[in-house]
């Protein structure tokens, strides 16, 4: 059976660098999180899998999805914790456009990690790779 992942915008962060700031903040014991209104249905499917994370209308890093727990907003009402690895993952960008939530995102159609892996990405000047990137090629 494939892996199931999950695709979400990375609100207010516009680079991978300001997604894993913001995830970071968070991070305990290796894993950091985010919250959700509602548990996903198919949550025993997606452990295991990861979630790809949108930035400027392209899906371009993921995390890997190790479990789910109960919790509370910052309002005190119910909501789901979806625990998430610390490790942010580059991955060959791929245009989506954005929603709201999360939509599921079957195996056969998640774009591959990056072979060199983002400290590549990193060595570049900024502009480079930020056109670079808005054409799609990292």
């Amino acid at each position: 059976m494939s892996a199931l992942h999950l695709t979400k915008v990375a609100v207010g962060a516009d680079s991978i660098e300001a997604l894993r700031s913001a995830l970071g903040g968070r991070a305990r014991d290796g894993e950091t999180y985010i919250t959700t209104r509602y548990k996903p249905t198919r949550a025993e499917t997606l452990v295991g899998g990861s979630l790809f994370w949108i930035i400027r209308h392209r899906l371009i890093a993921r995390a890997e999805i190790l479990g789910f727990a109960e919790g509370k907003n910052g309002e005190g009402r119910p909501c789901c914790v979806i625990r998430l690895a610390n490790d942010i993952v580059a991955v060959r960008a791929q245009p989506r456009r954005a929603h709201q939530g999360w939509r599921y995102l079957e195996d056969k159609d998640a774009p591959p990690d990056l072979a060199g892996g983002d400290a590549d990405i990193a060595a570049l000047p900024p502009e480079l790779a930020s056109e670079l990137s808005g054409m799609g090629l990292i």
